[in-house]
């Protein structure tokens, strides 16, 4: 165990802060510093070491295997984590008590279903655990028996604990209590996606109702079904052992999602129609383990994909009655958001778009870094919280039911003219009192909020220019503890809330990107930390300010410590068209000051949000170490979080509505400005790459922009958003049949003419993320425009992320090539 005192493990660079200031929402105060930043030296490298392609792109295991899905075991005493097998794709199981002094030791596999769960249940008292392994419960008492609930091949989920403690799981849609004291399992109610059986009665029409006027035999038949059934039905209304009867919600239905009060006396369940997959939607498969082509099913292109309205209803455990919830008592349930767009195509149509209420569809919200459900019962099971969203993606509303009348009560809107992000919406209830808190961008930055039921507005409880997520409220509704980037955008430490008198504080100062998981017993953290030049361990500290911190895990490889890793540098690119920095990674070869003007590489990263930016370790790490490469051989790389990315608050995400491939481009020139200015760089030997958003960056680059970059490499690259999915793409740009102006603005296959300059295209062919057709459709399209000068290499085995070591050094043997015939 190595014990150290907390610093801030990052070095300050002596470079000049810059003059422009952060762009900040009016409610929030300053907090960012824009001085130039790096990650400190961690290990003694060896400057004789030369990268090469063949190390970066070997199978990633040469870096070492960092823990992953780590947490507690239940009694705070040691921490289980999985990590990569040598040599394989499976993932090992570890336990690692606090009084060890090494990585701890691999779990047998006939002992794995007790180590419990990263989404362990507790009951209201927390003397109970439950958890599933492998499809089936397990409870754990307060004096560590374990006790195996289900044996079954078939698969349960979602086991919580109800107030009585009885325990709770469901099998499919049919939802099972079990008493733990006597072992009696109930069925509490079991939801059909069928037409509810109706009695027996005599078939309407002439001849059948004469059939039971005149064959004695058919009458006999009919009165016999009836009285079987009354007899069925006067069984189970009398009878407590009787099991109850399921509820219908009608033939050509799904169920989205169910969830029960800790009361076990009402079931909330979100249903929609069943919507059948699109046969059109297919990728062909051409290395196949028969020799033969396969048609694999893929996913609906936004173009094609119309997602279906919701309906939510309250469902009574005690007779099964079923009341739907309107959704009309939602402030903003009819306006017609769109408005402006909508007239806006209708006038590019020359025709005129007349604005009215419509009814918008609306249903549960979804996140895409959720654990949680949509539905959040308070655990005296009076209350309960549903977060929905319209799924024209510009509203997210958090209700509560009133039982009395069956009705939705409004609690909070977040409205967003561009999109309500699917990133930084947690909520709950405190425990002790009937006050919501949840995260909410409508200060232009992720802070935590609270309301009481009875409140007209929510009280915000965090402020600055900084992002919070990953909140964790503590049993006694003392603290929350959480995650953000308060002192800089790119370092991340766990601070928490204290709910009393509405302080914060910051429990680590470890620079770089921390992520934390609190102790069963609420006095420690168990931390996940990283720099962008040290992989992720694991660290333990006391749940306190100032605490000492103890290393848990060391699983960086000897050969990675002695790279010489150049250490980016964080620096704040003064932007032409926002008063925010655009903050961005530098590499520096050498006495890049000296001699003449250095070649430059600008990388862009996937997805658009995301933060590549930070301090911490990267999940482009091949090309974090293609970069070092570079920078060895003198080249000045860069790497922008342009508008889009995550990390910088909303304005800066939703730069991009209605026009991609316009603000990040506009970024990309005054990064290649900066670093003509400040990094001797020459303007005519700068090029460009990236992959998936990054490489859709590339070809708007090219195409819209040719004088910029001499040079460009597009990867797995969208061509045409009408192509891409649904859920992504509708959020930033409508849907091609409300805005095909935005489309046709946003996709590089309307803009291909403007090709001057080399461009080379790398595509997947069994990407069921950006479909191959993308790149098919752009290179017939270049070559119907007769463009010369690029080239498109094809992987006819790999996925959106490439898996086989020779396609990626393949790939980056042809980037490196491009760069050193054209820069």
């Amino acid at each position: 165990m190595k014990l150290f005192h907390q610093s801030l493990l990052v070095a300050v660079s002596a470079a000049l802060l810059l003059s422009n200031s952060l762009a900040l929402a009016k409610q929030e105060p300053q907090t960012w510093q824009s001085t130039p930043i790096t990650a400190a030296p961690v290990y003694q490298a060896d400057p004789a070491i030369t990268f090469t392609l063949e190390q970066i792109m070997a199978d990633p295991d040469w870096l070492g295997r960092s823990p992953e899905n780590a947490f507690w075991g239940a009694d705070s005493s040691q921490v289980l984590y999985q990590q990569k097998r040598a040599g394989s794709e499976l993932r090992d199981w570890y336990q690692r008590p606090l009084t060890a002094s090494d990585n701890g030791v691999a779990v047998p596999l006939s002992q794995l279903h007790q180590i419990g769960s990263r989404n362990v249940q507790y009951s209201a008292d927390r003397q109970l655990q439950t958890w599933l392994f492998e499809g089936n419960v397990f409870v754990r008492n307060v004096d560590g028996q374990i006790t195996q609930v289900t044996r079954s091949n078939s698969g349960f989920s979602d086991p919580q604990f109800l107030k009585d403690n009885r325990l709770v799981y469901r099998q499919g849609w049919t939802f099972f209590s079990v008493d733990l004291s006597t072992g009696l399992s109930s069925e509490l109610i079991s939801l059909k996606t069928e037409d509810k059986p109706k009695a027996p009665a005599i078939p309407s029409g002439y001849l059948a109702q004469e059939q039971h006027k005149l064959i004695a035999y058919i009458a006999k038949t009919q009165r016999s079904k009836q009285e079987q059934q009354q007899a069925k039905d006067a069984l189970r209304s009398a009878n407590p052992a009787m099991a109850p009867t399921a509820a219908y919600f009608g033939k050509d239905q799904q169920i989205v999602d169910a969830s029960i009060s800790p009361k076990a006396d009402y079931l909330l369940v979100a249903v929609r129609k069943a919507k059948p997959r699109n046969e059109k939607d297919i990728m062909p498969n051409y290395i196949t383990e028969s020799g033969d082509i396969a048609a694999q099913p893929v996913r609906w292109r936004v173009n094609d994909f119309k997602p279906e309205p919701q309906k939510l209803i309250l469902v009574s455990l005690t007779d099964g009655s079923q009341f739907p919830l309107s959704f009309t008592s939602l402030p903003g349930y009819n306006e017609d958001v769109l408005a402006d767009v909508r007239a806006e195509n209708a006038k590019a149509k020359g025709e005129k778009y007349k604005s009215s209420k419509i009814i918008r569809d609306i249903g549960l919200m979804t996140d895409w870094y959720w654990s949680q459900s949509a539905m959040r019962w308070h655990n005296n099971g009076e209350q309960v919280a549903i977060m929905l969203k319209a799924l024209d993606n510009k509203d997210r509303w958090i209700a509560t039911v009133d039982f009395d009348k069956k009705a939705l009560v409004p609690q909070h809107r977040l409205h967003d003219n561009a999109w309500v992000n699917y990133a930084f919406n947690d909520f709950g209830w405190l425990n002790n009192s009937e006050t919501l808190y949840f995260l909410s961008e409508e200060s232009g930055y992720s802070h935590l909020y609270s309301k009481t039921l009875s409140s007209r507005k929510a009280k915000k409880l965090t402020h600055g220019t900084f992002e919070v997520s990953d909140p964790t409220l503590t049993s006694d509704d003392g603290y929350i503890y959480f995650k953000a980037n308060i002192s800089h955008p790119g370092i991340y430490e766990v601070h928490r809330l204290n709910l009393a008198n509405t302080e914060t504080e910051q429990l680590t100062r470890l620079g770089g990107m921390t992520d934390y998981r609190l102790a069963p017993d609420e006095q420690k953290l168990l931390l996940t930390h990283s720099t962008s030049l040290m992989p992720a361990d694991l660290y333990l500290m006391a749940a306190s300010p100032n605490a000492d911190i103890v290393r848990l895990t060391d699983t960086v490889s000897d050969e990675f410590k002695k790279l010489p890793l150049v250490a980016p540098q964080v620096v704040a690119v003064p932007s032409s068209h926002t008063e925010q920095p655009i903050f961005s990674k530098v590499y520096y070869p050498a006495d890049y000051k000296q001699g003449e003007p250095r070649r430059a590489v600008i990388f862009n990263h996937g997805a658009g949000y995301l933060q590549n930016s930070d301090l911490g370790w990267s999940g482009y790490f091949r090309e974090f170490l293609f970069h070092n490469l570079l920078a060895q051989q003198g080249y000045v790389v860069m790497d922008m979080d342009y508008r889009a990315s995550k990390g910088y608050g909303r304005d800066w995400r939703t730069a991009i509505y209605r026009q991609m491939g316009t603000p990040e481009i506009e970024d990309l020139a005054d990064g290649v400005n900066w670093l003509v200015a400040n990094a001797n760089v020459d303007r005519k030997r700068v090029g460009t790459y990236g992959g998936s958003y990054g490489g859709f960056m590339t070809f708007m680059a090219l195409f819209k922009q040719p004088e910029l970059f001499q040079a460009g490499a597009a990867l797995r690259p969208v061509s045409d958003w009408a192509y891409y999915n649904h859920p992504y793409t509708s959020n930033i740009l409508n849907t091609p049949d409300i805005d095909p102006i935005a489309y046709e603005r946003s996709s590089p296959i309307y803009f291909s003419q403007g090709l001057t300059k080399p461009l080379l295209i790398n595509a997947p062919m069994v990407d069921d993320n950006v479909f191959f057709q993308d790149v098919v459709r752009l290179v017939q399209r270049l070559i119907e425009q007769e463009k010369q000068g690029f080239e498109t290499a094809i992987y006819p085995v790999e996925p959106h992320g490439f898996r086989q070591p020779s396609s990626w050094l393949d790939e980056y043997r042809r980037i490196y090539k491009l760069f050193e015939q054209n820069l």
